[in-house]
Order: structure tokens, then sequence, then C-alpha cells
């Protein structure tokens, strides 16, 4: 049996205030560039948003909503998921509809993403080789 929820947008609200920051928002805020929620912060808001609201995230596809935080040299060579698709923002009113629905039910434009990520995949390397180096370094020396 599937239930309906009835949250209120004061909810959703509620809980992007306390972890963005922000005092301002409102139901069409764009949580990424408008409240400036970005990379780890917004993943951590929307693991939040899931156990608060008990959405089934197994849709959610978080490359078309935020990107990475840090350098990422590899992305030089090949970019990143979230480069690959354009970006869709994501606001409380959005929020509100999924948590009532009980799962994340936006659907998402045809896109291809590697099953690889070249770009950590150097970036890995490039972390390997500066600890070889470092490590003959003071060995040598």
């Amino acid at each position: 049996m599937n239930t309906v929820s009835t949250y209120q947008l004061a909810d959703i609200i509620n809980l992007v205030s306390a972890k963005t920051g922000c005092d301002d928002v409102a139901g069409d805020s764009d949580i990424d560039s408008g409240l400036g929620c970005y990379g780890d912060d917004f993943h951590e808001l929307m693991d939040a948003y899931a156990k608060t609201f008990r959405v089934d995230m197994s849709g959610y596809l978080w490359y078309f909503h935020t990107g990475e935080e840090g350098n990422n040299i590899g992305g030089y060579f090949f970019k990143a998921p979230y480069e690959r698709v354009k970006r869709i923002s994501i606001t409380p009113d959005m929020l509100l509809e999924f948590a009532n629905k009980g799962n994340w039910d936006l659907v998402y434009p045809a896109h291809t993403i590697p099953k690889r990520r070249y770009d950590m995949l150097i970036n890995t390397m490039l972390v390997l080789l500066f600890v070889v180096f470092a490590v003959y370094y003071w060995f040598v020396n």
C-alpha cells in the first residue's frame, strides 16, 4: 500500500536553511547556484533530505545537479560527469513534490556517461607518482 505524505514547504525550507546557513530560502530558490550549496555540501543536504523525508533516491543522478569540489587535474583531459550534461536546478518546491511522492521522480534527458572515470584515474596516478618520488627522494638523500 502506497501512502502519500503531506509535508509542507516550510518543512523543506527549514531543512535547506539549516544545511545551507541561508535565511532567505524560497520555494523557487536554486539550491546549487542561488544558495551556494555546492559539491560535498550539496550531497550532505540531499542525504539529509532523503533520510528526513524518507525519499527513495534510487533514480537520483547527482551529476545533473551539482559539481565536485577540489582540483581535478585529470579533468583537463577527460570531462567529469557533471561537465558532460546540462545542469538541472533543484529547488525546495521540487524537493517538496518528491517528498510527498516518496521517491525521486525526475525524468532525466538521454545522456551517456563513461563507465570509468578517467579523470579520477589520472588524478590517482599523479598522486601515486608523487608518493613514489617523495619516498625515493627521502631514502636517497
